[in-house]
């Protein structure tokens, strides 16, 4: 799955599978083979931090 440049879309995409499918960042990031620094900080720089004990970016 190609992940949206949008990062609105993007911070969707990624909370909604985390929620679904994947019980870290890391085994999300693995299986889809992205990035984690990468994805963290196109995140970071639209303003949502990930919480791990929460399992979600916000």
């Amino acid at each position: 799955m190609e992940l949206p440049n949008d990062p609105m879309m993007l911070f969707s995409v990624i909370n909604m599978k985390l929620r679904d499918n994947y019980s870290s960042l890391d085994k999300l990031c693995d299986d889809m083979h992205i990035n984690k620094s990468s994805l963290i900080n196109k995140l970071k720089d639209a303003g949502f931090e990930y919480s791990e004990e929460h399992n979600k970016f916000w």
